[in-house]
């Protein structure tokens, strides 16, 4: 059943006489990926940075589920339910690919861990590791070294570890960025995947991508949004196609 999980009204982050995020709202909704596109400097970024936490808003509300998160640091809202990937890459390249989940999954256990006991003996914490590789399609990389790994496939490591935190809102800042061919079609598929169960909130470039996934979509110009509807709407605004598509979309 659709629902709203995410809900941030009127958001406004400030630098001196900057407005980088002018009075945005946005609602996510389980089942449906809303992407949000727009130049180089729009504010998309500052905008994900303000619904995880990363940024304090200078006015406006955010809401996750029933809790009023605004002002939240990033580790209270992620376990309040949100799971954020970021531009640049951010796992654990040392570590293998079954390591770097399993640690994210261990941030999700009741009580701390015992010092005595091996990490990999916890049965609740394999649990959310495993469903987090297997749903983010990695099961076959799972003993490999993450910084041996393909890019697409490190991109797709942060979505596990991201996973295994078990979610219910997915940020993704450009999850498609520096990808080929065949690895973005893999993460095209992955988030059709995920969104059956979460929200997601998908900042990218890559307009086929964003065209082919997106349920609706939130154009932002300068700080403020310019336009908001599904794919067929956008892409027949008139602003919008001023301002950032171009005559080809």
């Amino acid at each position: 059943m659709s629902e709203v999980l995410l809900s941030a009204r009127n958001l406004t982050k400030r630098f001196g006489g900057l407005a980088a995020v002018n009075e945005v709202s946005v609602d996510l909704w389980r089942g449906r990926i809303h992407a949000v596109i727009g130049p180089n400097g729009a504010g998309k970024s500052t905008l994900a940075n303000l619904l995880s936490g990363d940024l304090a808003p200078t006015s406006g509300t955010i809401t996750l589920g029933e809790a009023n998160v605004t002002g939240w640091k990033p580790e209270s809202v992620s376990k309040a339910g949100l799971g954020r990937s970021y531009q640049k890459t951010n796992i654990f390249l040392p570590f293998t690919v079954w390591e770097n989940v399993r640690l994210a999954a261990q941030s999700r256990a009741p009580h701390p861990a015992r010092w005595l006991r091996r990490a990999t003996s916890f049965a609740a914490t394999n649990e959310r590791a495993q469903r987090a590789l297997a749903l983010a399609g990695l099961e076959h990389r799972k003993d490999a070294v993450a910084g041996t790994v393909s890019h697409g496939e490190q991109r797709q490591l942060e979505i596990a570890m991201t996973l295994a935190t078990e979610p219910r809102v997915l940020l993704l800042d450009e999850p498609l960025a520096g990808m080929g061919t065949v690895e973005a079609e893999r993460m095209v598929e992955l988030l059709q995947r995920l969104k059956a169960e979460h929200a997601v909130m998908l900042v990218e470039h890559d307009m086929d991508a964003v065209f082919a996934l997106a349920d609706r979509l939130t154009v932002m110009v300068n700080g403020q949004v310019i336009a908001s509807g599904t794919p067929a709407q956008i892409r027949a605004d008139a602003n919008v196609q001023a301002a950032y598509l171009g005559e080809e979309h």
